[in-house]
């Protein structure tokens, strides 16, 4: 790896600047609490879909393992416990083995924050004001919620995106519309990769998981986004959100994702507040991490435990923040904001 400096970026590192001020003043006027919190940890949350970082402290004979966050939730719930009320993080988190992209770093900032009391769809209508708000910032311009002028539009690579509202579509919806998938076979893993199979896709040693993950990226996510407003696609199957309340079907849990220009941005789960159920989880999860041969680390017993003592109920989104900047910078790789890159 080398490290270039790229002061040419400069002006947009500048607005990545503002987009951060414009962020933070809109969600301490909604009375959420800024947390500063560690990068490292002894323990995590298993994700079988995500690798760390694994390092270590030493001190004379002492010796023990840690991990850098891939993300800060065992830290926010901890304290959405303990009572620290609605509260948000921005800041650095680490994944290993992502590849290096337009899109993508080992080590990025994170835009995550939890309201109590609330669900993934009040959450949606709070986003699309905080969008609002970023946009009406940066063109210096008061905001007006109900306006449908320039302060709702947002320019983004020679396409404009209207901020007035979102396209909604459900993940069973956007499956049968972009990938001729049905209902039917999304939801049976059996004849989801018999039709994955006729579409060329290859199943043999990978898992339902797997290939679901390879049809979206090919065929749903290129369309979110695109057809003039931000896409909000929701009820995601359970396999995928480990950490999410399910919904009454006990197929589909209560999370979404939203896109613009089909970038993915961020996404949002109502909690799972039941520690019986996440502890059952977290055990899935482990298996599947150990079956995909990531690397092993401790699971947050304490994020269990901090489930016990009683979190109230909320929902919580995570968005990676250069890619939000990316977007409102108008410029077409998360490098162009940073003045040092490693790559």
């Amino acid at each position: 790896m080398k490290i270039k400096t790229k002061t040419e970026n400069l002006p947009n590192y500048k607005k990545y600047l503002e987009i951060e001020k414009a962020v933070c003043q809109f969600l301490q006027k909604k009375n959420y609490l800024k947390v500063d919190l560690p990068v490292l940890t002894p323990a995590l949350v298993p994700e079988s879909y995500l690798e760390v970082f694994a390092t270590e402290f030493k001190y004379f004979n002492k010796m023990e393992k840690l991990y850098l966050t891939p993300s800060p939730e065992l830290f926010l719930k901890r304290l959405l416990a303990r009572g620290a009320g609605s509260c948000y993080y921005l800041g650095k988190a680490f994944r290993n083995s992502e590849v290096d992209s337009s899109l993508h770093s080992f080590e990025f900032n994170m835009l995550e924050y939890y309201r109590i009391g609330v669900d993934y769809m009040d959450m949606a209508n709070e986003l699309l004001e905080l969008l609002q708000y970023i946009n009406s910032k940066i063109k210096n311009q008061k905001l007006k919620i109900k306006s449908t002028n320039q302060n709702l539009k947002l320019e983004y690579q020679n396409t404009f995106i209207s901020l007035e509202k979102w396209e909604k579509i459900s993940v069973t919806e956007a499956f049968k519309e972009y990938a001729k998938i049905s209902e039917k076979e999304l939801f049976d893993h059996r004849l989801f990769m018999k039709a994955a199979e006729k579409k060329g896709y290859q199943t043999k040693d990978f898992t339902y998981e797997d290939v679901w993950s390879q049809v979206y990226t090919a065929e749903v996510e290129p369309c979110l986004g695109n057809n003039g407003y931000p896409t909000l696609i929701y009820d995601y199957p359970k396999e995928f959100a480990a950490l999410a309340k399910l919904n009454p079907d006990e197929k589909t849990a209560q999370r979404f994702e939203f896109y613009i220009a089909g970038v993915e941005l961020g996404d949002c789960y109502t909690e799972l507040v039941d520690w019986r159920e996440q502890n059952l989880r977290f055990e899935n999860e482990e298996l599947k991490r150990k079956k995909n041969k990531k690397i092993s680390h401790p699971i947050d017993k304490g994020f269990i435990e901090a489930l016990k003592y009683g979190l109230s109920n909320c929902a919580g989104i995570a968005i990676g923040f250069e890619r939000l900047a990316m977007i409102f910078s108008n410029v077409d790789s998360i490098k162009d904001l940073k003045l040092i890159v490693i790559e």
